[in-house]
């Protein structure tokens, strides 16, 4: 079958922007993507650029965006992508500088996981050598998958955190702080300090839970559930300070208390005592009171509010094992 392949290129040598180029090419029956451009560097067109290693979706270094979704070339049927979009169009990761064609710059990538000090101290005493098992400051058992991370830069390049704030910590390195997390071998004190770093801005707080890094992940390293983790772990730790913990705090508080959601109250549950930021919000309370979004208080109570009370408190209770 002959296809047309649409490629975006750029030479910063001769291009100003990126653009679009189509090739055709004669699709052999169960092709990647990668073989694809292999071939058309091969026989096409030796200019191209793209990065490639093993070919079996171990490296990572074969991440690009393939008809709007960020994957490893090297395990991307060219008739799925076909028989799904009716096209195949190939660009670059997102939201990393471009070097040429399809080849990105993985500093910034790469920075973000110096950045959250991937290793465990060398000042620390190491404990005997064991299995690694659940640890008492994280909510799941072992490493949940996230030591499986390749590093191919898909999560961040989907996320749309990142798309609006550079700065985010983003997905691959928040996972792996859940990571150092879960090893037992890392004192308390230095767990606490990793969690401290990341409830400022840029942090855990700062995810949206658009879910996206877990569609593009391909080893299923689930790194948004990595991100309640930590945020699970912060909150058993008290640290509640930051509006994302206040939040989820308040909401917890009202659903105890009312056996519904409040809106009137939500909000003052995040702003707290900060009365600049109390006036911020004024407005939108009135707008919330002319919309029927505020309850009466006079109502009769929630008709399950006993059952929903009695939901928590048995959540509270310590589990015998």
């Amino acid at each position: 079958m002959r296809l047309t392949i649409t490629l975006q290129r750029f030479n910063p040598e001769r291009d100003a922007t990126p653009h679009d180029e189509e090739v055709r090419l004669d699709v052999r029956r169960g092709s990647t993507v990668l073989d694809l451009l292999i071939r058309i560097k091969n026989e096409l067109d030796g200019s191209l650029a793209l990065r490639y290693s093993c070919r079996s979706a171990i490296c990572g270094s074969c991440a690009m965006n393939i008809n709007g979704g960020d994957k490893l070339a090297c395990r991307t049927s060219v008739r799925k992508e076909l028989e799904r979009h009716g096209r195949l169009r190939i660009a670059p990761l997102h939201h990393l500088p471009v070097i040429k064609d399809l080849v990105v710059d993985m500093r910034p990538f790469w920075g973000k996981i110096r950045d959250i000090t991937p290793w465990l101290s060398t000042s620390m005493a190491v404990p005997t050598v064991r299995a690694v098992t659940h640890d008492s400051g994280s909510t799941g058992s072992g490493y949940h998958n996230v030591d499986a991370c390749i590093m191919c830069g898909a999560c961040v390049a989907s996320c749309t955190v990142h798309e609006v704030s550079p700065g985010f910590a983003g997905p691959a390195a928040l996972a792996k702080v859940d990571r150092f997390l879960s090893d037992p071998r890392e004192p308390e004190k230095l767990k606490r300090a990793r969690l401290a770093m990341l409830q400022e801005a840029n942090g855990m707080w700062d995810c949206t839970r658009c879910n996206y890094c877990v569609e593009v992940c391909p080893k299923d390293v689930k790194p948004m559930e990595a991100i309640i983790r930590l945020r699970r772990a912060s909150l058993d730790r008290g640290m509640a300070s930051t509006g994302g913990a206040r939040h989820i705090a308040g909401f917890v508080s009202i659903i105890e208390q009312e056996g519904r959601l409040n809106e009137a109250i939500m909000p003052l549950k995040v702003v707290g005592f900060d009365v600049s930021r109390f006036l911020r919000i004024l407005p939108l309370g009135v707008r919330m009171f002319f919309k029927g979004k505020v309850p009466n208080p006079l109502s009769h109570r929630f008709p399950g509010l006993a059952q929903v009370r009695a939901i928590f408190q048995r959540a509270r209770r310590p589990t015998v094992l």
